[in-house]
């Protein structure tokens, strides 16, 4: 399935694309105080998959480079016939990688950050993708800590099997997760080069009714195209400079096994 209404995210203008995994536009442009202005964007995917899939499908990217928080472009890439330049895993449990919470190898938005801008220095002719997790859940904030237990698959399950939740406690534990990710945010904007953009790969309900059956839902699913989950926002910060972006041989492909990343998918909540 896909949504015939979204964009393609290369043939957007951008040097530098910065993922806020599962971000609405309206908790964005409600919490955000960064340089440059706020448009939106429809994604073409509610849901992580989708949107790798129909943005990757059958593309030759030897100009990009992809900085991933989670590991979906690695179960994907060979089944979409998609090749960048190179992919760095941040999932992988490198000595300089932190883990927010490690049992579920949920990277430190720091530590995002910092392999971001090793990447830069290392290719600075290529086109970066910097992927956060955050806002999506596992809640890293304190309160989200408190409130709630991840050893659920899904949102709608850690929500189902944490006592005395409510609607509220769920958008607080959110917004808390984009609190906490955009001094990393603010950071990669004012030391990478070029036009830089920060979006998201799809939105989250939390709590919203659905448009045609009313009920209230939390999570993001695929194929379902209401605004919470399709509406993303597409902040623009524009440096005097562009970059010189040129296309290589990609590097080596990651050599972690299918069983691993399925492994780290579920445990981020995906049922696999």
């Amino acid at each position: 399935m896909k949504n015939k209404q979204g964009i393609d995210i290369f043939e957007e203008e951008w040097d530098n694309l910065l993922i806020l995994d599962a971000c609405r536009y309206d908790t964005f442009v409600d919490i955000v105080d960064l340089p440059g202005r706020t448009e939106f964007r429809i994604s073409q995917g509610a849901a992580t998959y989708e949107f790798i899939r129909q943005n990757f499908e059958n593309k030759t990217l030897h100009d990009t480079v992809y900085v991933g928080g989670n590991t979906w472009f690695l179960k994907l890439r060979d089944d979409i016939n998609a090749e960048i330049h190179d992919f760095l895993d941040l999932q992988h449990g490198d000595t300089d990688v932190e883990f927010a919470v490690e049992e579920l190898d949920v990277p430190k938005p720091k530590s995002v950050t910092n392999a971001a801008l090793k990447a830069h220095e290392r290719y600075p002719n290529k086109r970066l993708i910097v992927h956060y997790l955050q806002p999506h859940h596992p809640f890293i904030g304190q309160q989200g800590r408190e409130w709630f237990s991840h050893q659920s698959s899904s949102l709608t399950e850690v929500i189902d099997q944490t006592p005395n939740i409510t609607q509220e406690k769920v958008q607080k534990a959110y917004r808390e997760n984009l609190e906490l990710v955009l001094p990393e945010i603010e950071k990669l904007i004012s030391e990478l080069p070029g036009r830089t953009v920060i979006t998201a790969d799809h939105g989250e309900m939390l709590g919203d009714r659905h448009q045609f059956v009313p009920f209230r839902d939390y999570g993001h699913h695929e194929g379902i195209y209401n605004d919470e989950l399709i509406k993303v926002p597409w902040h623009i910060v524009e440096r005097e400079h562009r970059k010189q972006v040129v296309e290589e041989p990609p590097q080596s492909k990651t050599t972690t096994s299918k069983v691993e990343i399925d492994k780290r998918l579920r445990d981020l909540g995906y049922k696999i």
